[in-house]
């Protein structure tokens, strides 16, 4: 990538000592994730009620980029900011400009910072979004509050240069609202704070046994029946006996709030990619019309967490159409290049037992359940494929033969990855010991209720999404890393939150910045620093010991 250009070197020397002439500290430029390059210089810049925002050149877009920033600056520091159209570097003028030379990734940027102006650069708009957010961590944590700026903080930048572009195309963080169901307002929350940090992908977790989350027009009885149960389990899904709070849980997003969710990310330069399970995961849509199933038995949405027996029946072409009418409608919601498809924890027994999927087996010469699962789901791809869309699922779907264009998303370990990239497949690593947020990250005895686990934030942040035991081609199948949480012992935004945060921040990093620049110790300055930004935020962050006390080494 480029170094710093000879004239941002040179407005640095001759615009350093503008503004306040003390020597900046190192924790003003604390930001998350670490940029690839930075120059710290001494001085500010300061933005007051002449400051200018222009933008070249002046698009919808460009101006909603630049709104992002002066809408926040408008509210904390009672700043006009107009936004105009205009490339030139003024006097106490902040400008954002596309340029193709600015970096060779569509997501990097440059930003110059002297007491002179504030000159943002990118070959894109999502560039220029990403730019941003830097700047905005940056500016004074009082910023992120209503007139935190106009009582005695200043709306100053520190002076440097920034060269950054992230290290892998996909850096995401799932959500599962399907144990338990969040707000659009909550999922909106959810977004901000990761586009704070750079993420691009949000991963939507929509349909499983505990919960259909997704209207359906063609099947109504999916959000009638399916998003509701009448119970939830109380204490761990995996210590019987079971006893349950008696009290319904349910909730749904109808089309028009999931594309007011769809068009908020992509806002933000975030795509969401939406998780319609198959063939497992299946109760809830069997609950809403039981002939989904191999024996056509009435069953109930479930109300504890595990993997059951019933699935998608493999042999009967109404649930082929019944899944292809519902992607349908989903692929009309979610603008994304991927579906995920789910694919994991797909029990047999069913099939094994159901002349209809036997029968399957032995018209399609298949040798067994394993391939079957195998062929529903490149069934399925080549579906999607006809509508312009690609596949993602759990590493199970690698059991019996990959679908041709399938990417895996590698969650039990990283071998999942690795056979993936093998096979001249894109995948991305998620693997349980480093990336499930729903793990303690504290000792257990001192934590709220979770699945089990121990995943610290030094854990996720130690984790290198690249194997060495890949060849550089095959490395290039690695699209980047996420983070996932799921939600069985989830049921709040507060709760969500302190499971999430700071461990996705780890995920972010690790997502952009170079793994030779990562410095645990170093980032946990940065975090400490930033702490006073997420508690004006009103973010609900683990505060306990972020170190991996076990000292375990995988």
């Amino acid at each position: 990538m480029k170094g710093i250009p000879l004239t941002a070197l040179l407005v640095i020397i001759t615009f350093a000592g503008c503004g306040k002439k003390e020597e900046n500290m190192p924790e003003k430029y604390s930001i998350i994730p670490k940029p690839v390059e930075l120059v710290m210089a001494r001085g500010n810049f300061l933005i007051d009620s002449k400051t200018e925002l222009t933008v070249y050149p002046l698009s919808d877009e460009i101006t909603r980029v630049a709104g992002f920033l002066a809408g926040m600056l408008r509210k904390s520091a009672s700043v006009p900011l107009p936004v105009s159209e205009g490339a030139r570097e003024g006097r106490n003028r902040i400008v954002m400009v596309i340029d193709t030379a600015a970096s060779d990734s569509p997501e990097g940027y440059t930003l110059l910072v002297t007491g002179r102006n504030i000159v943002l650069k990118s070959p894109t708009p999502s560039g220029l979004f990403r730019g941003v957010q830097t700047i905005r961590q940056l500016l004074p944590p009082e910023a992120e509050t209503e007139g935190g700026l106009t009582a005695g903080v200043a709306a100053e930048v520190p002076s440097c240069y920034i060269s950054d572009y992230p290290r892998f195309s996909y850096r995401g963080m799932h959500l599962d609202v399907c144990r338990h169901f969040f707000t659009v307002d909550e999922v909106k929350r959810y977004i901000d704070i990761l586009a704070l940090h750079k993420f691009n992908t949000f991963h939507w977790h929509l349909t499983d046994d505990q919960g259909w989350r997704i209207e359906i027009k063609k099947y109504p009885e999916l959000t009638v029946t399916g998003s509701q149960r009448k119970e939830t389990l109380i204490g761990h899904g995996g210590r019987p006996p079971f006893t349950y709070d008696g009290t319904p849980h349910g909730g749904y997003y109808t089309q028009e709030q999931a594309r007011e969710i769809v068009k908020y990310a992509a806002e933000r330069y975030i795509t969401v990619i939406p998780e319609i399970e198959m063939p497992g995961h299946a109760v809830a849509a069997i609950a809403s019309y039981p002939w989904l199933s191999c024996t056509g038995n009435r069953l109930n949405v479930q109300t504890r967490w595990g993997v059951f027996d019933d699935v998608f029946c493999a042999g009967r072409d109404t649930v082929f159409a019944f899944l292809e009418d519902v992607l349908d409608e989903v692929a009309d919601i979610f603008p994304s290049d991927y579906i995920h498809i789910g694919g994991d924890e797909c029990p047999k027994v069913r099939w094994e037992n159901c002349p209809a999927c036997q029968k399957r087996i032995r018209e399609e010469g298949l040798e067994d359940e394993r391939e079957l699962q195998s062929w529903f789901v490149t069934r399925m791809e080549k579906y999607l494929n006809s509508k312009g869309k690609r596949i993602i699922g759990w590493d199970e779907i690698l059991e019996g033969g990959l679908a041709p264009e399938a990417t895996v998303m590698s969650w039990r370990g990283i071998n999942g990855g690795i056979e993936a990239a093998r096979m001249g497949h894109d995948a991305i690593m998620t693997p349980t010991s480093f990336a499930y947020l729903d793990y303690y990250q504290g000792e257990p005895g001192g934590e709220p209720l979770a699945i089990g686990g121990y995943v610290p934030l030094e854990k996720v942040y130690s984790f290198e999404p690249l194997p060495a035991e890949l060849t550089p081609d095959e490395q290039k199948h690695i699209l980047g890393f996420q983070g996932n949480l799921w939600t069985e012992y989830i049921s709040t935004i507060s709760h969500l939150e302190y499971m999430a945060f700071p461990r996705a921040f780890a995920v972010a990093e690790t997502g952009w910045t170079p793994a030779l620049k990562k410095d645990f110790e170093e980032f946990l300055s940065r975090l400490e620093v930033l702490k006073k930004r997420y508690d004006l935020m009103k973010i609900n962050y683990f505060k306990g010991d972020y170190r991996d006390l076990r000292g375990q080494a995988e």
